[in-house]
């Protein structure tokens, strides 16, 4: 019965939302409140065999570039133009990649996905992947031709060693999940650039991805629950501290029914991490996450289904006891399979790590350099250290070089 009146509920509110959203869409071609029309193409990933690419259809609110000195109602502005997004749906795109035209619709929410097969070899020398995707047609008043993006899609080289999969917030950047009023201190009334890593975090997620053997070429994914409407955020965040690229996995936050009731945290994760291994069946993967949400049970439901490829687990604790005991209680449960670390720090994980072989022992410097430099950006204090500069076999794993 519970089941019954949930799916039932579900369908009203769908096609409630349908109506409302075509009603939306008739008003804004009809006083011509579109703004310019842009391609939101995803980072993504795939294989030397099938492309995956994911992007949206969406007018162009006008969101701006991060800057440290942005005041809070500039921050709080941008934020609400992520939210309050209109989608294009039916908008006809064109997909080039190796000189193969691919037609793609958007959807009602103005999402398109589409899996592209090479028609040739892939060169692995660079994994990131560049195709052209060019808005064709969309039947709104405001619409232009010429309107074009790049996509970049992700293939791992055949002699990666492992893969990295990592939660976002709380384990990259301090969101405080558990907390909804300082977690909305933290997302709404900041940036990309305001917004900072926890202590030592690019260092040690630049040595993983550096590996061991020294040809920096062990891909990142990271699978968040945070809203597409945040990929520009986190996108941005990422490529300004300098913490290795890939494909973003966010959430849709619609009144679908099945996202609406259905697509809860737990799931969403696990869903998107069960096909990152499936995708990539040959390659082990380090798994990162924080004990402020699921991420520990999550994990634990991983390792259970998919025996022997996950190497070892980091949770960063976010000092909430009872959380922590959630985490110690399936660390426990998992001895001799998998070791799943509880870590205050990222040196001890990065500590962890080269002990057990994933990283050299002389990145370990280097995290602890980068955790001074973090720690004094975070008081505000000046400091004359940056990050080394980028090698050319970093460049190779960002996508826009």
């Amino acid at each position: 019965m519970a089941n019954d009146f949930k799916q039932n509920l579900g369908k009203i509110i769908e096609r409630s939302n349908d109506q409302f959203d075509l009603v939306m869409q008739r008003l804004r071609n009809r006083f011509g409140l579109y703004k310019p029309l842009q391609i939101v193409a995803y980072r993504s990933y795939g294989t030397v065999n099938r492309l995956y690419l994911k992007g949206r259809v969406l007018a162009n609110k006008g969101i701006t570039s991060a800057e440290d000195n942005d005041t809070l109602l500039k921050n709080l502005l941008n934020m609400y133009r992520r939210f309050e997004s209109d989608e294009v749906p039916n908008a006809q795109l064109r997909i080039v990649y190796q000189e193969q035209e691919y037609t793609v619709l958007t959807d009602k929410e103005g999402y398109f996905v589409i899996n592209l097969e090479p028609n040739t070899p892939l060169p692995l020398d660079n994994i990131w992947h560049e195709m052209e995707v060019e808005l064709v047609q969309a039947a709104i008043s405001s619409f232009e031709p010429g309107v074009k993006t790049m996509a970049h899609v992700l293939v791992p080289p055949p002699d990666a060693e492992y893969g990295i999969i990592s939660d976002i917030d709380d384990t990259i950047v301090l969101t405080s999940a558990t907390d909804i009023i300082k977690m909305s201190q933290h997302t709404f009334m900041n940036n990309a650039r305001t917004r900072l890593p926890f202590a030592g975090v690019s260092a040690f997620y630049r040595s993983l991805q550096l590996g061991r053997n020294g040809k920096r070429n062990n891909p990142f994914f990271y699978v968040s629950s945070s809203p597409w409407n945040m990929y520009d955020l986190l996108h941005d965040f990422l490529d300004i501290n300098d913490i290795p690229a890939g494909p973003l996995l966010l959430r849709d936050f619609g009144l679908m029914q099945n996202k609406f009731f259905g697509a809860d945290h737990m799931s969403h994760k696990f869903k998107e991490i069960q096909n990152i291994l499936l995708t990539y069946p040959h390659l082990n993967f380090v798994l990162i996450g924080d004990s402020g949400q699921q991420d520990a049970p999550i994990y634990k439901e991983v390792i259970q289904k998919f025996p022997g490829r996950i190497l070892c687990v980091y949770i960063r604790d976010v000092k909430l006891e009872e959380r922590a005991k959630i985490v110690t209680t399936i660390s426990e449960e998992l001895k001799g399979t998998v070791e799943m670390l509880l870590v205050k720090d990222t040196e001890t994980a990065a500590q962890h790590a080269a002990d057990t072989g994933l990283i050299f022992h002389e990145e370990i410097k280097k995290v602890e350099e980068q955790k001074e430099i973090d720690k004094s950006a975070a008081a505000g204090t000046p400091t004359h250290q940056a990050p080394a500069p980028l090698s050319k076999d970093t460049r190779k794993m960002s996508p826009e070089s």
